[in-house]
């Protein structure tokens, strides 16, 4: 005689009208609502029998939808807040995770992007180099030109003339009427 699993009525039924996968779903459902705190097998089954089976939908019902289910007060408060602070990390974190896969998606054509500035400032590069020796040997050219003309015209005009020029006959200077005497 083969050995049969021993199971409850309920069981036996959903194995014969193929509801068995809707019970697992159920079951999985209840499970994702008791890591929950405050939140047990029977609690969470309430929770499913009423259409609240993901802690999306339990922070959204709020704390009177809970308590019209048939929850305590105090254990409905529990709940939906929890619900409410669990619900908005998980937002927080998909929103954070489709910015990261945002990023790496951009991160290629960033990296491109940049590779190929610095590839044509590589390229003018000496381009520049070149334009900016010659402003400096021109710069050099006309600073040595100035410097010049300000000497010569230091040489000529501006200088104070002491004494006689350099024409005057030595008779006529002062220093030599002065040894005559």
């Amino acid at each position: 005689m083969p050995k049969f699993r021993k199971s409850s009525r309920k069981e036996a039924f959903l194995h014969v009208t193929g509801d068995i996968m809707a019970s697992q779903t159920k079951a999985s459902k209840i499970e994702k609502l008791t890591a929950l705190p405050g939140v047990g097998a029977a609690t969470a089954k309430k929770l499913v029998d009423a259409k609240l089976d993901t802690v999306s939908k339990v922070a959204s019902a709020g704390t009177t939808k809970l308590i019209k289910i048939g929850l305590k007060a105090a254990v409905a408060k529990k709940i939906a807040s929890a619900a409410k602070s669990a619900d908005k990390a998980t937002s927080a974190a998909k929103v954070t995770a489709s910015k990261a896969k945002a990023a790496a998606k951009k991160a290629p054509a960033k990296a491109k992007a940049t590779a190929s500035k610095a590839k044509a400032a590589a390229k003018k590069a000496p381009a520049k180099a070149k334009a900016t020796a010659s402003k400096a040997r021109e710069s050099v050219k006309n600073l040595a030109k100035s410097t010049k003309t300000k000497e010569a015209k230091i040489t000529s005009d501006d200088r104070k003339k002491i004494g006689p020029s350099g024409k005057t006959p030595i008779s006529k200077m002062a220093w030599f009427k002065n040894l005559k005497k």
